[in-house]
């Protein structure tokens, strides 16, 4: 079989999981009473979505470890790329898990500490650099447009801590819209997994596409008005899992292109900490910076679609730099 044609048939096998466990699910969510807490310094307009039910993510991530195990099996083969992917998503989205979990079972608004999410993260970041090591992986990092490589040695695993904890955390903040986070991983992944493709890493490509192919099931009932939210569990897990991929297809860098989306949103959460502790000013109306669109009179859904659309543009820009430049 072409290996256009798994690819296609990998998307649609992964929506379809999706698309099918939903409605089965939504209403399991409901019945137990998992809905989401909406914070009370957040936007006015968002009080109407509390107990929308949350930990959607679960969907998502069966549908991508299914979906990943059987098309490898059947049309290539499971490689330790494939289980190292495997692993940090399965690892953030249980991480995630706990955290919705005590939100919205034992009733904890803000769910794990900082501290005790931040050990989690950094734990399976150790576990993934082990294996990762220990199969003689490269350890060297390269800039986008000049190529030039930097070989970190050891200070890999301080890199790969950061990244992978670095961008679980800005997917997660990117989660506060209805189709948000469904629509830029979505336009991510595939990035990635055209690359991979590119670079004959298939199995990592049909992960990517998996991914790709459940996210896009989920926006089915993800989009405005959001009948399910991917909490935690989700949004952790796809943040542990692009950073993944960038690290697996020694594309680490070009991540900050491609995920230029969840970078901006960080950064804007940053500036608003710092601008406020230094001069009490705050230079957003709310952040994440799609808050501050919101509340500048923006529909929702404008400013979903304007992300998304920018969200694209960064990952024609990444792919345009990798495979052209």
């Amino acid at each position: 079989m072409l290996l256009e044609q798994v690819i296609l048939y990998t998307i649609i096998l992964a929506f379809l999981i999706t698309v099918f466990l939903s409605p089965l699910f939504i209403p399991f969510l409901k019945r137990l009473k998992f809905g989401q807490s909406i914070r009370e310094e957040g936007p006015k307009s968002h009080q109407k979505k509390s107990g929308t039910p949350t930990m959607g993510g679960i969907m998502i991530l069966l549908s991508i470890i299914v979906t990943t195990i059987f098309m490898t099996n059947q049309f290539s083969n499971m490689t330790v790329e494939t289980y190292l992917l495997l692993l940090v998503t399965i690892g953030f989205g249980i991480l995630g898990f706990l955290d919705d979990f005590i939100k919205v079972v034992m009733k904890r608004n803000l769910g794990l500490t900082s501290k005790q999410k931040l050990f989690g993260q950094i734990i399976i970041a150790a576990v993934f650099y082990v294996i990762y090591h220990s199969y003689g992986m490269p350890t060297t990092i390269t800039i986008p447009v000049v190529n030039y490589s930097i070989e970190l040695g050891w200070l890999y695993v301080l890199f790969i801590i950061f990244w992978l904890v670095g961008f679980s955390n800005a997917v997660n903040l990117t989660d506060g819209l209805d189709g948000l986070l469904s629509g830029t991983a979505a336009i991510a992944f595939g990035a990635y997994a055209v690359l991979a493709w590119y670079q004959d890493q298939f199995d990592i490509a049909i992960f990517g596409v998996a991914v790709v192919g459940a996210v896009l099931g989920f926006l089915v009932f993800n989009a405005h008005p959001a009948k399910v939210f991917m909490g935690d569990t989700g949004s952790l897990a796809l943040g542990g899992a692009i950073a993944t991929m960038s690290i697996l297809t020694n594309l680490e860098l070009l991540l900050v292109i491609i995920g230029g989306i969840f970078v901006i949103e960080t950064l804007s959460v940053i500036i608003q900490v710092v601008s406020f502790k230094t001069t009490g000013k705050r230079v957003f109306r709310m952040s994440p910076l799609h808050h501050h669109y919101e509340l500048s009179g923006w529909s929702e859904w404008r400013v979903v679609v304007t992300f998304w659309t920018v969200g694209l543009l960064f990952a024609a820009l990444g792919i345009y730099i990798e495979v052209w430049l």
